[in-house]
């Protein structure tokens, strides 16, 4: 177990819930509610916070992240943080939601505590419409199949399940992308980044452009393009 992940919220049902939806996308990646006060009221509480974290470090993963909703969860985490004075575990700031989710794929992938925290972060910048993603489809490229080209692989596929690229496809993709020594992007997006993708809003009948460089970008290209025609196992 690499990284593992604690859910902070001052609801119980919320940071149960998240963990719910998170572990549907990275199953094997160990993540902890820390929600609520001892008593089950709405707060936090530093020795639920405590807990969960050491029970983590105590279960082997290697690093810790901690992600909260709202002030004063994120003054409890800290507290903890201080307490423990231990640089395997770190408080990211960044959107409770959205970078658990990003956070928990990362994870999936074999990130270390690093690259989780850098995907935690990304939640800040993938909704802002500051140019990290690119909606305007597949870039003109109108030739269906595979082209080799100086800078890579390119295919240029549909998707063929109804919701297309929702939550649960796009970690599929993101999973795939980080598994191989390659840069993958879909139609200009980091390919390894769920929230990038999400962001692009494609739904069933969309056409994608895959590209990949590196050493492995067949071997990525072939493997995504298999997860995009099976439709994911959705129909």
């Amino acid at each position: 177990m690499a990284t593992a992940l604690v859910l902070v919220s001052h609801s119980a049902q919320l940071a149960a819930g998240l963990v719910e939806v998170a572990s549907q996308m990275a199953p094997e990646v160990a993540i902890r509610a820390a929600g609520g006060t001892d008593d089950g009221r709405v707060g936090t509480s530093f020795d639920l916070v405590q807990h969960a974290v050491e029970a983590a470090l105590t279960e082997g993963a290697e690093g810790v992240v901690l992600l909260t909703d709202l002030g004063s969860a994120t003054l409890t985490a800290e507290s903890v943080l201080e307490m423990l004075d231990d640089e395997r575990v770190r408080l990211a700031d960044a959107p409770f939601v959205e970078a658990a989710v990003a956070a928990a794929v990362a994870a999936q992938g074999g990130g270390d505590l690093e690259a989780v925290l850098a995907a935690a972060r990304t939640a800040i910048e993938a909704f802002s419409g500051g140019g990290t993603v690119d909606p305007g489809g597949s870039g003109g490229v109108s030739d269906s199949g595979a082209a080799d080209q100086a800078s890579g692989t390119t295919r240029t596929l549909t998707l063929t399940n109804a919701l297309g690229l929702h939550a649960r496809p796009a970690a599929i993709v993101a999973r795939k992308a980080s598994e191989f020594d390659a840069q993958v992007t879909i139609n200009g997006v980091d390919a390894a980044s769920v929230l990038a993708l999400m962001a692009l809003g494609l739904t069933g009948g969309a056409e994608v452009q895959l590209s990949a460089t590196g050493a492995q970008a067949d071997a990525a290209v072939a493997a995504i393009t298999d997860e995009i025609e099976s439709g994911f196992g959705e129909e």
